[in-house]
């Protein structure tokens, strides 16, 4: 039998070598977050005009204007800004973050960077919060599922402790070979849970699930609906199946568990985020690196702008 060929494209792959290469000093991180925020050239508030900026030497992030000498601050509005971590450092760690399908933590980063702990655990926090995606449109064949992770709390009896008591509900709903949103919910309370299908997934669109009784209104909100009954120990019959989504939980919880061991349920969306974020763009076209680093070099108040109206489950 003919082997199946798992070479990465070419074009896919980013080695350490190619970091140092790209980015061997602070001021070449900067370089290339100007060359990304300004790819027409930087528009000088001063002046006017489009003109030639130089770096300042006493004031490492800043740019002067060679005509009339105003500022620019090419990290405002980022995470890098106002960080007394190194730019190298920055980038050093969202690369180590773009190098595994399950998340590197903040301990393996203190040995690599020889920051502190503190340090890093807030550099994996500020970058995580930049991957949260509005994703409004998923379509096509999708399936929507929900998992519960955590263990049990502290003094209690296994036997008390039993299927969801004391974990933290993760809803999630993904297109057939394309995007994922995972969230947690409170409850799997049927108007929760159709409520997020009716934000994320347009209408008339084929919903695959299991048997549970919260799914039944799917029916009547406009959607196509088909079910497979796990209970009865059936996990695929033809095109219905679930297992898009189970195998997405299956790398969630042994990542999580693997790498970090326990996420409180206070932080437990910051990581489905970078979960979900790598997910939804394993197929872009370019390395993961590239990806990240152009995801936390974006205006951060773009995530403060107002979110557009939800539509109401009818």
């Amino acid at each position: 039998m003919k082997r199946k060929n798992l070479s990465v494209p070419k074009k896919l792959v980013y080695t350490f070598k190619d970091f140092e290469r790209d980015f061997p000093t602070d001021e070449a991180c900067l370089r290339w977050l100007v060359d990304y925020l300004y790819p027409d050239g930087i528009h000088c508030k001063g002046c006017g005009e489009v003109t030639r900026h130089h770096l300042l030497p006493s004031r490492m992030k800043a740019f002067s204007c060679e005509k009339c000498g105003a500022h620019i601050h090419p990290t405002a509005g980022t995470i890098f800004h106002k960080s007394r971590t190194s730019m190298r450092t920055w980038f050093h760690a969202i690369y180590l973050m773009s190098t595994t399908r399950c998340g590197i933590s903040a301990m393996q980063l203190m040995r690599e960077t020889g920051v502190t702990y503190k340090t890093a655990w807030r550099m994996f926090y500020q970058i995580r919060k930049l991957l949260a995606e509005n994703i409004t449109d998923l379509s096509g064949e999708v399936e929507a599922d929900e998992t519960y992770f955590g263990g049990r709390k502290k003094g209690l009896q296994w036997r008390h402790h039993r299927g969801s008591h004391g974990k933290a509900i993760i809803h999630g709903i993904t297109e057939r070979g394309g995007r994922i949103v995972a969230k947690v919910v409170p409850s799997t309370a049927a108007p929760g849970l159709l409520k997020n299908v009716w934000n994320h997934v347009l209408p008339a669109t084929m919903i695959f699930t299991d048997e549970a009784p919260h799914y039944n209104r799917l029916l009547k909100m406009g959607y196509q609906h088909k079910r497979i009954n796990h209970l009865e120990k059936v996990y695929v019959q033809g095109d219905v199946h679930t297992n898009t989504i189970e195998g997405f939980w299956s790398l969630l919880k042994r990542g999580i568990g693997g790498v970090y061991h326990a996420v409180s349920a206070k932080h437990l969306q910051n990581y489905l985020n970078e979960y979900a974020f790598r997910y939804n763009h394993r197929n872009d076209g370019r390395p993961m690196f590239r990806t990240l680093l152009c995801q936390n070099a974006s205006d951060v108040a773009a995530l403060n702008q107002p979110r557009l109206g939800e539509r109401k489950p009818s």
